[in-house]
């Protein structure tokens, strides 16, 4: 059940590898559960997946993980009611728990500022010079662009067009979207594409645009620990989700509807995009506050005298 439904979701649905592999170890850790019980995944209930999302929130998985599994289950019941092998879905009719509607962490406009300053220490080599100058430039693109890691690690350097302003960026199902990048991420790409990618490539040739020594690949645990590691300054731990969760969030407060930034994001459905929804109605309230007559505490007085 599980290779058919690996292949499927390769070539019927086109899913990126790493959501294949996500799913994977979804369904696996689901098998194990039911194992527990004496089931196995084809003869899974509605109570079994129930108990099994109650575990997991009571080990304190994080939310949108959860929502992540269900959805793998969701998935593969519905390859199996499709191709015949199971005649019944244990996942129809799970709701889902208000912990999943948790808003995404976002830090700060001033803790972005620390996070994308320099380093007080300088780097003693001039391969440690190079590195924290590619460090630099991701930085400023995971948050100028709202990229994912998967997306960051995957960017070629002919996807790469400065001189307009953006990045071509291959997301989930090999998706293509263009994606601004404002002028410090410009700057940083720049200043490492000229000055230090070649100290860093030491001689190797490769396509991509940010690369581990000798022209690799860079992995995305190397980058989880690159973006923790710049964190502390910022006064929390932060993550390549959190840049792009901040990204989405700043502009929004800042007026950006919630299509444009769906579009920049990459979300398929405008339903994902909406958990971004209280930051517009907070700011629609602002801007009605301050612009509309009526919405005022003390409304002006009157011309010539008092109210």
């Amino acid at each position: 059940m599980l290779a058919s439904f690996r292949d499927y979701l390769k070539v019927e649905k086109g899913l990126a590898r790493q959501t294949v592999s996500a799913y994977t170890r979804d369904l696996l850790q689901f098998a194990e559960f039911l194992g527990s019980r004496r089931r196995v995944l084809g003869g899974a209930r509605r109570d079994d997946v129930r108990d099994f999302l109650d575990r997991l929130f009571a080990d304190r998985v994080d939310g949108r993980s959860v929502a992540r599994k269900l959805s793998a289950l969701r998935h593969f019941y519905k390859y199996l009611l499709l191709d015949r092998m199971m005649e019944h879905d244990p996942t129809i009719n799970i709701d889902t728990p208000r912990q999943w509607k948790v808003l995404p962490k976002a830090l700060s406009r001033e803790e972005i500022g620390n996070l994308l300053a320099p380093p007080a220490r300088a780097p003693r080599t001039k391969l440690g010079e190079a590195i924290a100058a590619r460090d630099r430039a991701m930085l400023e693109v995971f948050y100028g662009g709202a990229l994912r890691v998967s997306e960051m690690v995957g960017v070629k350097q002919e996807d790469l067009k400065l001189d307009l302003g953006y990045v071509l960026v291959r997301g989930k199902g090999d998706k293509e979207r263009i994606v601004p990048l404002g002028k410090p991420a410009i700057d940083a790409v720049e200043e490492y594409l000229k000055d230090w990618r070649g100290e860093i490539a030491a001689g190797k040739g490769s396509p991509l645009l940010f690369i581990a020594r000798g022209g690799r690949q860079l992995t995305r645990q190397r980058v989880w620990q690159m973006v923790r590691a710049a964190g502390p300054s910022s006064g929390r731990p932060a993550s390549p989700h959190m840049l792009r969760h901040s990204c989405a969030t700043h502009m929004v407060e800042k007026g950006a509807d919630l299509r444009t930034v769906q579009t920049i994001l990459g979300h398929a459905d405008i339903a994902t995009t909406q958990v971004y929804t209280h930051l517009a109605l907070d700011r629609l309230k602002t801007v009605y506050r301050e612009h509309h007559p009526r919405a005022r505490k003390h409304p002006p007085l009157r011309h010539g005298g008092t109210e």
